[in-house]
């Protein structure tokens, strides 16, 4: 007696990034066929150009400034001239060996992440890859997508996640040398002089604040009057008071024009008129969705007007068996919020169980020093009457750890259902918040009141401290 067997279910994934690479692991773990096309590496630009490069160099721009404020705490650091009297040395960054060291990080972890995928019997294509129809994939395995060799990967189920790329002005072309995106700081040999960076989003701000820590003379262009316009006011306003303080030139209300060559640096023409001058310029203007041209539209997929491609809580598009996730999606531009949905996607596709991804419990960072942690509502949601909340803000200079480590700046702000209590958001500014979040993080999604959060024991002392007395200061009456 013969037996028919079920075919494996076939899954192509386009794009080896966060979002791809766990698509690509789940669909591994339930059996099917997997194959992922990445034109760069496993990792895709989150690992091998933004997220582990950028956060490794803000790493050492800690690091340079716990060295420079140790004196605060009584540290102090000299050497001894021929003579024998003492001199106190300069903090000196070796920007190359920095650059070296993170993109060697970088790329390590884009072959553990290979490695990862092969071992779990994941197929990995190199090349560019587009859409043929809505059940297969074409990858040309020529560098641009031009040549005539081609492989055609047959799918019952494709993930889109291609990821974006940094936008450019017409008027401020990059040249890697002076003029430069966030993706070619890294081939930099020395710090610059003079760093005029436009745009005051979440990437400017970051590297803004990375370089004037290295060293760097540091111009903020921003179009808003405040940085970081996207952002909890008070938490930007803490991060531009400390940029100010840390004597970085923050011009609020101002537009960049265009930005060319000068001689040995560049000049940025705002549209007001007034010139900036410095030795290099980082254009970071945000990022567009690398969605053109590889057969979205002729598949039926659905796209923003900005080509980002509409997805629904369980990253599925337009077409039903089309899933994408990551950047390139109407979703957050986060890698953790990229990986939740290749899961996802996965598994809502072959039957599993599947949870459909809440993006007001999605916790964020921003990685300025402090930096910023956020989840759930927010505090202009609340006053807007979208939510209804109650707020409690409490400063990071009446924690006694804080006081102890020298923190000056920072705070944590709880918000919390009017009437239960229940914890629906929050802020914390401090160092290392990308830590801190956590805790709160758990309240949102576990729909936790602020009781139960006070009620936890939290070292004493300690940053975390500040979490529960902010809990406490919102106690429920009954």
């Amino acid at each position: 007696m013969a037996y028919e067997f079920e075919r494996k279910q076939r899954i192509a994934v386009l794009g080896g990034g966060p979002g791809g690479y766990e698509a690509a692991l789940a669909g591994a773990q339930l059996g099917a066929e997997v194959t992922v096309v990445e034109r760069v590496g496993v990792g895709g630009s989150a690992v091998i150009t933004d997220v582990v490069p950028s956060k490794s160099l803000i790493a050492t721009a800690e690091a340079a400034i716990a060295v420079r404020e140790s004196s605060e705490l009584g540290v102090q650091f000299y050497g001894r001239t021929g003579d024998g009297k003492p001199v106190r040395p300069e903090v000196a960054v070796n920007l190359a060996a920095v650059n070296k060291r993170l993109l060697g990080l970088a790329r390590q972890q884009s072959e553990d992440l290979r490695s990862n995928l092969l071992e779990n019997g994941v197929r990995i294509v190199t090349g560019e890859g587009r859409l043929d129809g809505r059940d297969a994939v074409i990858v040309s395995t020529e560098p641009g997508g031009a040549g005539t060799d081609f492989d055609r990967i047959e799918a019952d189920t494709v993930v889109i996640s291609v990821g974006a790329s940094p936008r450019i002005l017409p008027t401020a072309i990059p040249d890697g040398e002076r003029i430069l995106t966030w993706t070619q700081l890294y081939n930099l040999s020395a710090i610059p002089e003079h760093l005029i960076v436009v745009g005051s989003g979440v990437t400017g701000a970051e590297f803004a604040s990375a370089y004037r820590a290295l060293g760097s003379e540091v111009t903020l262009v921003s179009s808003r009057d405040q940085v970081l316009p996207g952002e909890d006011a008070d938490a930007a306003a803490v991060i531009e008071r400390v940029f100010k303080r840390n004597g970085m030139t923050v011009l609020a209300k101002s537009r960049a024009e265009s930005v060319v060559r000068s001689g040995s640096g560049v000049l940025v023409t705002l549209s007001d008129g007034r010139t900036v001058e410095g030795s290099h310029c980082l254009i970071a203007i945000g990022a567009v969705p690398n969605t053109a041209g590889i057969g979205l539209e002729e598949a039926g997929v659905q796209l923003s007007e900005s080509g980002h491609i509409r997805v629904n809580r369980v990253a599925r598009t337009s077409v039903p068996n089309i899933y994408a996730a990551g950047d390139c999606t109407t979703f957050l531009p986060l890698a953790s919020v990229a990986s939740m949905q290749g899961r996802t996607a996965i598994f809502h596709a072959m039957g599993d169980a599947v949870t459909p991804t809440e993006l007001r419990n999605v916790s964020a960072n921003i990685f300025t020093q402090p930096e910023i942690a956020t989840v759930g509502w927010t505090q202009k949601q609340i006053e807007d009457g979208i939510a209804q909340g109650d707020i409690y803000k409490l400063p990071l200079s009446s924690n006694p750890r804080a006081k102890m480590m020298g923190i000056k700046d920072g705070f944590v702000k709880l918000f919390a259902r009017t009437g239960s209590g229940t914890v629906i958001g929050g802020v914390i500014v401090a160092p290392k918040a990308s830590e801190l979040i956590f805790p709160l993080a758990l309240a949102v999604e576990h729909r936790l009141n602020v009781d139960q959060v006070a009620r936890a024991f939290a070292v004493y002392p300690s940053l975390t401290g500040s979490i529960t007395d902010a809990a406490k200061a919102l106690h429920i009456v009954l």
